[in-house]
């Protein structure tokens, strides 16, 4: 049977959908431009299907979208072994508020989509990968996964398992109070930004470590800066040598934690989010890698 032209009613039901869509596509690649591409790619695909034999549009949408995110993330992959410096997630500004209004998935929303998790999740193979955020972030059954990339429920069990165990054993502990952070956050912020040494290091956990993303485009470092005395000194210069450029700072909820916005003439030059445990900044992320902040204007 011929494929049906898109109607009002097939966009409809694709536009009710897309944010699930998005949200599976940006947790397989950490990208918000390639998940944007992967969503698009998935709309020609289910404009051009004969949706008259799709029982369960949702189903449909959710499959087609892993299996395009997987391919590119394959390709994703080998792209990065040559990227400069640490790769981090492109930060995404998220909100769930009243679409999300029960506070436990709110809770596993935030969660599957920290930096930590996501850092963590490069690690995986591509099918690992997308069993674990669709059994994990969306909770679908395993004989829905097991649907969605062709393999036999054993098996995706079996990934699940592997996948599950790697992260956990590998993400970083972090508290999750949004005040908490937040404060800590002002603090470091203007510690920093006074080249302010000793109140850094009291804000600084002995083994803070400090990740950069610029990608070879902009100033960070091109290593990971471990303890909180390089970590502290490093900061304080890099204030110095910017203070001219004028930061404007914003605070945002970012991949559902509060984080720090640097913005110079209105264009985003930088993002900050810190990882506390304690009480103390175990992890700061930075990305100034310009291609990774369009999403934040």
């Amino acid at each position: 049977m011929a494929a049906e032209t898109p109607t009002d009613d097939s966009l409809h039901t694709f536009e009710e959908h897309r944010p699930v869509l998005m949200g599976v596509a940006y947790r397989m690649l950490g990208r918000v431009a390639d998940a944007e591409d992967v969503v698009q790619d998935a709309w020609l695909r289910w404009s051009r299907a004969d949706r008259s034999e799709v029982r369960e549009p949702r189903g449909y949408l959710v499959r087609v979208t892993t299996r395009l995110a997987v391919d590119r993330l394959r390709e994703a992959q080998a792209r990065r072994e040559s990227y400069v410096g640490p790769w981090l997630p492109e930060p995404l500004v998220t909100d769930f508020g009243p679409t999300v209004p029960d506070t436990a998935e709110q809770a596993v929303l935030a969660d599957s989509v920290s930096f930590a998790v996501l850092v963590v999740l490069e690690s995986l193979s591509p099918l690992e990968r997308a069993v674990f955020v669709l059994r994990e972030a969306f909770g679908l059954p395993f004989a829905e996964i097991a649907a969605v990339l062709e393999r036999g429920e054993s098996a995706v069990r079996q990934l699940a398992a592997r996948a599950r165990k790697h992260v956990e054993e590998r993400r970083p502990r972090f508290d999750v109070d949004p005040a908490q952070q937040r404060d800590l956050t002002e603090r470091f912020l203007a510690a920093a930004a006074g080249g302010d040494l000793d109140g850094l290091m009291a804000l600084l956990a002995p083994d803070v470590r400090l990740v950069g993303d610029s990608g070879g485009k902009s100033k960070a470092p091109l290593r990971v800066i471990d303890s909180a005395d390089k970590v502290g000194r490093f900061l304080r210069g890099a204030a110095t040598k910017d203070a001219h450029l004028g930061f404007e700072f914003r605070f945002a909820e970012v991949n559902g934690a509060p984080a720090l916005l640097a913005f110079v003439d209105g264009k985003p030059d930088a993002f900050f989010q810190l990882g506390v445990s304690g009480g103390r900044i175990q992890h700061i992320y930075i990305v100034r890698n310009p291609d990774k902040l369009q999403a934040l204007l």
